[in-house]
């Protein structure tokens, strides 16, 4: 697999004077997700955790969930990496039915879908569960994040999503795509066999991103950044608590406050 960043040298101009150095900076590299044999989306992507991208991807589109999966493989092609899926016949006929190419630049989660409709599909609702958690949680949540970034640490060009369960941060992945980001914890929580729990995103929250936790079936989404306006709309339809613009000491609550509680969390 390829070095998910590489030091190039570089010019620093300040009130100093100029210096000559260097500064790591975060890989970026093509790579298609081929389901069955045929491409379905070519991502521009940090080149690491990508059986993780393809587990989630495949959930959060709506393509497959994880026991239509067969296998996945993951191969060098040319400048990129294509990441082999290989589904059961009834994920393959669905997919046949919802065709979806797209050509992905990172800063956009809808690009290449060809109507309307798959745009503002409709969202999965959020299952009831007693999930709650603090607003301690939640301002511990987004402080812990500093600590599971170190792509971002060293090159400031990359985002984080984690997951807060059982009192914590258990998990993390990081990508130069924040949708990529997500499919890759979604991908690592399906196959670990995640419990509930909160995704906390470095991000800020567009409809798609909320589309893709909904997938998942978090009840919280947590984000540093502001939500869009339908971006709220939707997570108030889906019954998903979603929760922006969270710093270590304040939060705002947008939708479904009520699972936030002086309580402590309940697993």
């Amino acid at each position: 697999m390829m070095d998910t960043a590489r030091r190039l040298p570089r010019l620093s101009f300040g009130s100093s004077g100029i210096e000559q150095g260097s500064r790591p900076l975060p890989e970026e590299v093509a790579v298609a997700l081929s389901f069955n044999g045929s491409t379905q989306a070519v991502m521009m992507a940090t080149p690491d955790d990508l059986v993780d991208f393809a587990y989630g991807f495949a959930l959060t589109e709506g393509i497959a969930t994880p026991d239509q999966i067969e296998s996945v493989t993951v191969q060098p092609a040319g400048d990129g990496i294509d990441v082999q899926v290989w589904l059961v016949a009834e994920a393959e006929a669905r997919l046949a039915a919802r065709r979806r190419t797209m050509a992905g630049p990172v800063g956009c989660g809808l690009c290449g879908i060809d109507s309307i409709e798959q745009a503002m599909r409709p969202v999965a609702q959020i299952a009831p569960s007693a999930f709650r958690m603090t607003p301690a949680d939640v301002m511990q949540a987004v402080s812990a994040l500093s600590g599971l970034q170190p792509l971002h640490d060293a090159t400031r060009a990359a985002h984080c999503a984690a997951f807060w369960s059982d009192g914590g941060l258990v998990a993390a992945r990081e990508d130069v795509g924040r949708h990529n980001a997500l499919d890759k914890l979604a991908g690592h929580l399906i196959r670990a066999g995640h419990g509930q729990g909160a995704v906390v995103l470095t991000s800020r929250v567009s409809i798609d991103m909320v589309q893709k936790v909904c997938a998942l079936g978090a009840p919280i989404l947590i984000a540093v950044s502001a939500p869009t306006a339908h971006a709220v709309d939707l997570a108030e339809e889906a019954g998903l608590t979603l929760i922006a613009l969270a710093r270590p000491d304040r939060f705002e609550v947008f939708t479904h406050s009520d699972r936030l509680t002086e309580i402590a969390h309940v697993r």
